[in-house]
């Protein structure tokens, strides 16, 4: 069993590629970024911050035995597939199931458009893949692993999901100084492992990506 943690993650931290029209921002090993001590968090083995002009982002690619989580921030993506083409407006959610192989592309259809994307693991792949886009702020796209997306107006309180493993990210706003760190800016995380619900109180309307997973 991992011990009782907290860990805060800085966005400044973060490995930066910038490509004519994206800035990406791994939060985890990835491609030339290898580190081997942060490799996966549970299930999670990406997650990522990218920003993207009118008419850039991702060419059809390949995917397999993944879920794929995606939260637009800001702007407007289209998501192109085997099932047709699905524009995901900011503020919403959407989930690609991959199955045991699929194309589509991420091409962004608006004005400085931003989003969190995030894979995880999915040793159990259905037989056939598919793509959601998911009405609320909660989606469990595997047994034992839910998203909450947390909409913090400025000076209110939230309490964070617990769970054996929690990851919260500030995908919009700040949060104030508490007990577990100085301020917490955009782009930063905290990583806890076995740590019970803690409160953070929001310094702007903020919105936070929070994790839990089952197991370590």
């Amino acid at each position: 069993m991992m011990p009782v943690s907290s860990e805060i993650r800085r966005g400044t931290d973060r490995f930066v590629r910038r490509e004519p029209g994206r800035i990406t921002r791994h939060s985890l090993a990835f491609g030339d970024s290898y580190d081997p001590d942060n490799l996966r968090f549970g299930p999670m083995v990406c997650h990522d911050d990218h920003l993207l002009a009118v008419g850039k982002g991702f060419e059809t690619h390949r995917h397999s035995d993944l879920v794929i989580v995606t939260f637009v921030v800001s702007g407007a993506l289209e998501h192109t597939g085997p099932e047709g083409s699905t524009r995901v407006e900011a503020g919403s959610l959407a989930v690609l199931r991959t199955g045991s192989g699929t194309d589509h592309s991420e091409v962004a259809v608006a004005p400085q458009t931003r989003f969190v994307q995030v894979w995880l693991t999915d040793d159990e792949p259905p037989a056939e893949p598919s793509y959601d886009v998911v009405a609320g702020d909660e989606v469990e796209p595997l047994p034992g692993a839910r998203l909450q997306v947390l909409r913090v107006a400025d000076g209110q309180v939230a309490a964070l999901p617990a769970g054996a493993l929690s990851h919260v990210y500030v995908a919009r706003g700040a949060l104030l100084r508490s007990s577990l760190a100085e301020p917490l800016q955009e782009g930063d995380a905290y990583r806890f492992t076995d740590e019970p619900s803690h409160e953070v109180t929001a310094g702007v309307d903020t919105v936070l990506l929070a994790w839990t997973f089952d197991a370590v």
